[in-house]
């Protein structure tokens, strides 16, 4: 079994990497993208911290990868009305641009309340060892031990809204590329998970995290709650 998630979660990443857009090597200035995301505002915040949960929250997102998803919105690669007529006239360089401001900015962390604590608990022993009932590797081996993403491919979910993690969950076991926001490498997998459980529980911890000082053995993470 645990030869089959290795398998899986190697050609998971290969694949992502393939197929990223060139974009994200696009240098931007984070000056210029600050004014370029005005329209960006109305559902991700001032800030790129969504006030909202049905949005992303953008901000602090690994770099390029903001401007990966713009592009992939606009060759309607992912498909989403709204965000194909916000980047329909948007060039390389301001993909670019946008991305650099909202990395430079900082996701806001979301605390959980008591109750969502136990199933937090569950979550992370998911996101951290995978679901090998289903053959779902560890969520870590591609958004890292802290949820904080590797650029430019997969991106930060620590702080992210839970109920936006788990609808991108759902979308991928739905099948639908076009409806989650990558092209692949995390669908397979996620179409045998329990709709249940599964997404429910994945979602919360790593939302939750907040990470502090780095000391000699590694990050140490606390439930901002």
């Amino acid at each position: 079994m645990m030869i089959r998630i290795a398998k899986m979660l190697l050609a998971s990443v290969t694949m992502a990497l393939a197929i990223h857009s060139p974009i994200s090597a696009q240098t931007g200035d984070a000056d210029a993208g600050k004014q370029k995301s005005a329209t960006c505002v109305a559902c991700h915040g001032p800030d790129g911290n969504s006030p909202l949960d049905q949005f992303p929250k953008i901000a602090g997102q690994v770099p390029g990868y903001v401007a990966g998803q713009l592009a992939m919105f606009q060759s309607q690669q992912r498909n989403n009305a709204i965000m194909l007529g916000m980047v329909g006239s948007l060039s390389e360089q301001d993909m670019a641009d946008i991305d650099a401001y909202y990395a430079s900015q900082a996701m806001s962390a979301i605390s959980i309340t008591a109750d969502q604590e136990e199933a937090a608990r569950a979550g992370e022993d998911i996101f951290r060892a995978g679901y090998a009932e289903y053959s779902i590797p560890a969520c870590m081996a591609c958004h890292g031990p802290a949820g904080a993403g590797i650029a430019p491919s997969f991106p930060r979910l620590a702080g992210q809204h839970a109920a936006y993690i788990e609808a991108q969950l759902l979308a991928f076991k739905s099948g639908d590329p076009g409806k989650s926001n990558n092209a692949g490498y995390c669908i397979s997998p996620f179409r045998a998970a329990d709709q249940g459980a599964g997404p429910v529980h994945i979602c919360a911890p790593v939302s939750s995290w907040k990470q502090k000082q780095k000391t000699g053995s590694g990050p140490v993470f606390l439930w901002s709650g």
